[in-house]
């Protein structure tokens, strides 16, 4: 064996698929900057809960007796007092936007120092506050990360908010502090056998616990003189004051600072912060190396996913009305054509159509479903040829066809071109000057073609839409596509036929005039989705191109998730294709520069930009489950998907019952949907190039017995 021959035999390692895995990455880390913005706004992990006194018949007497400092570090238990004429002003859980700005204006127009014990959640999200507080000189102490009551938590989640809140000092001002305040704490006096353990557990960690001997209960908003009551020390003595920069309106706070501090200096009083008033070395010491680096990686990655959710609110915003536009142009307008073509005499012209038409199937390997499909259409109510295309079958497609032996049916073959070579080489073989395009693996029923070539009446009509459904709606993901069928695509085509820019005449049943085929060239295999493609074309030459409800072909629709990948991802990426092949049709005059104007850009919008917004609303669906109220947030989206579907459904005459998975549908299929629209993108963006793919069918579609009011 050579080592040509060698390496031949050596089996083929599977490369990995990297568009679908950018696609994945993608969302996945669209919703991780999500989780992370809920992090760092308290909407995660957040602990609400606050314990209710407790005895303490364990807290040492030098600590329920002592002052607001508490010092257990190094097995201590030590207790410290403020000298007199000394105020620490402290301020809890900031910084914020709004108040903390204010504060520290207040504290320098005084000439003061102060404590800010800041929570990581805040410093992480304004952390230019923080660097402020530094630049200003006053002391920054931790206040834990989530503001949760340490008393319920494990020592890992103590660890934790204490890591996590040390991070975003080390990102937001380069310092570590070593003053911790516990939240919802008070006096020293009021430390009991449950927050004793935790306040000893700190202290061994390295930690300053500071309490506090005056409250000014400025939450509360009792007004600017009774905060400065509640703060004031008695005469002479120093004192901790708690007071807040954040967690709601602090305008009582600013105006309380800036009448106590002038008041109290008169008396002899200094504001330092706490070390100062320790006689004791800052708290705050600098941050370098690795530590440093990790911070402002954390502060970026805050400040990205901030940016990130920003942009995915407008983002949703616009989503929002395109996704309601659509619904509400689609409800209208899908009515209006309804009414229209449903009234008591309605008719396309003044004669009906009786001429034969031609009707071109493309056949590639449909063995398994050619025979029904031509038996459909020799059994139909309106006479016609009918042309099998074998596009180079290697399972004995045209053999089947030829061995039907059945009457005014032809086989044609040609080596495998392509599905727009072998529609021209049908048309070029055609008798009649009425085309009908269908694919082999679909079933008309029998009044199919008579309704699909009425609209040929008017001699402004090139082209013709028919009512495709799925045949194989008995599975799944067979009734997922089937209400993606009923709810977007028929709908859609009933509003773009009253806008008249219906954007695409699907390949499973379609109708042509010969002559409007012939002007533009035929079809056309620069996109791979030549359907919508020659619909385009035939716009811009100044061709009606209408919907027909009544004319139903049934398909075979994909039975796998890999071959409804597959087959999307063609859809996707040809109708990008197609965009971007007419789009000089915005700039001309005429048909071409109406539907230019009017159908290229409602293409792009619905079709293209909204899918590819819409994760947006699944996205926030998730968010608001785990962040927001759960039962609002499923019964208002479900509910408008529900009401939307009944509609469609109801409009098309179809049966609701497909609708028992349609909360399925919305939760899994409408998202492999999506990274499908996005790895089409991406293909876009990319350059890259798309094979047509062919399908697997079973062949297990016929098409059911119409209903009496139906047919009628």
């Amino acid at each position: 064996m050579t080592p040509r021959t060698a390496r031949r035999a050596l089996p083929r390692r599977r490369r990995l698929p990297l568009r679908p895995l950018l696609a994945f990455l993608f969302l996945l880390a669209t919703l991780a900057m999500l989780m992370l913005r809920g992090y760092v706004h308290n909407e995660v992990l957040a602990d609400h809960r606050v314990r209710p006194e407790a005895p303490d018949g364990h807290v040492p007497a030098e600590v329920t007796d002592g002052g607001p400092v508490i010092d257990t570090r190094g097995g201590r238990t030590d207790s410290l007092r403020v000298p007199k004429q000394r105020i620490v002003l402290t301020f809890d859980d900031g910084p914020d936007p709004i108040w903390t700005p204010q504060v520290l204006d207040a504290l320098k127009r005084n000439h003061a120092r102060a404590t800010f014990f800041v929570t990581g959640t805040m410093t992480s999200r304004h952390p230019e506050l923080v660097r402020r507080m530094v630049a200003d000189g006053h002391e920054v102490g931790l206040h834990t990360f989530n503001h949760p009551d340490l008393s319920y938590q494990s020592r890992r989640r103590v660890d934790w908010e204490l890591a996590q809140g040390q991070l975003a000092l080390a990102g937001a001002a380069g310092i570590r502090s070593s003053l911790f305040r516990p939240p919802y704490s008070s006096f020293a006096s009021a430390m009991d056998d449950r927050s004793w353990p935790v306040a000893r557990y700190i202290g061994g960690r390295g930690y300053l616990i500071v309490l506090n001997d005056r409250d000014s209960e400025d939450w509360r908003r009792p007004g600017a003189e009774e905060i400065i009551r509640r703060a004031t020390p008695a005469k002479g003595r120093g004192a901790v004051v708690l007071m807040h920069d954040s967690g709601g309106d602090r305008s009582q706070t600013i105006q309380a600072i800036d009448t106590l501090l002038p008041r109290v200096q008169a008396e002899g009083y200094r504001f330092q912060t706490l070390t100062q008033a320790l006689d004791a070395p800052s708290a705050d010491t600098p941050v370098t190396g690795a530590g440093l680096w990790t911070g402002n990686a954390w502060i970026a990655l805050v400040k990205a996913a901030d940016g990130i959710t920003a942009a995915l609110v407008v983002g949703l915003a616009v989503i929002g009305v395109l996704v309601f536009g659509r619904f509400g142009l689609m409800l209208l307008l899908s009515a209006a054509h309804a009414r229209r073509t449903r009234r008591r005499g309605f008719r396309w012209g003044p004669e009906p159509v009786t001429e034969p038409a031609t009707v071109l199937v493309p056949a590639y390997n449909e063995a398994k479903c050619i025979e029904n499909t031509v038996r459909s259409l020799i059994g139909g109510e309106h006479p016609v040829e009918v042309i099998v295309v074998d596009d180079g079958s290697s399972d004995g497609t045209a053999r089947i066809v030829e061995g039907l032996a059945l009457p005014g049916v032809r086989v044609v073959r040609q080596h495998n071109a392509g599905k727009p070579a072998a529609l021209n080489r049908g048309l070029a073989n055609a008798s009649h000057d009425l085309i009908v395009m269908m694919d082999g693996d679909t079933v008309f029923e029998p009044s199919t073609v008579r309704e699909l070539v009425q609209p040929f009446a008017d001699p402004r009509v090139g082209a013709v839409a028919g009512n495709a459904k799925v045949g194989n709606k008995d599975t799944l993901i067979g009734a997922w596509q089937h209400i993606e069928y009923v709810m977007g695509f028929n709908l859609d085509r009933r509003m773009y036929d009253v806008l008249r820019c219906m954007p695409t005449i699907p390949g499973a049943v379609g109708a042509f005039r010969r002559t409007a085929l012939e002007r533009v060239g035929g079809m056309s295999d620069d996109t791979l989705a030549e359907d919508t493609d020659i619909t385009m074309a035939l716009h811009r030459d100044g061709w009606r191109v209408v919907y027909a409800e009544r004319a139903r072909a049934w398909t075979e629709a994909p039975e796998s998730v890999r071959q409804l990948w597959s087959q999307r991802y063609r859809w996707s990426y040809g109708t990008m294709q197609a965009i971007w092949k007419h789009r000089r049709a915005v700039l001309e005059r005429g048909p071409s520069g109406r539907f230019g104007r009017v159908g290229l850009p409602l293409v792009s919008l619905f079709m293209v930009l909204a899918p590819l917004l819409a994760p947006l609303i699944d996205l926030f669906l998730v968010y608001g489950l785990v962040f927001g109220p759960t039962g609002r947030t499923i019964a208002s989206w479900f509910a408008v998907q529900a009401v939307c579907a009944a509609y469609a459904f109801a409009l098309d005459r179809e049966r609701l019952a497909p609708l028992i998975s349609l909360p399925l549908q919305q939760l899994l299929y409408r998202q492999l949907m999506y990274v499908v629209l996005l790895q089409s993108w991406i293909t876009a963006l990319t350059g890259g190039r798309l094979r047509w793919q062919k399908l697997r069918r079973k062949g297990g579609v016929s098409a059911p017995v119409p209903a009496e009011g139906a047919l009628r």
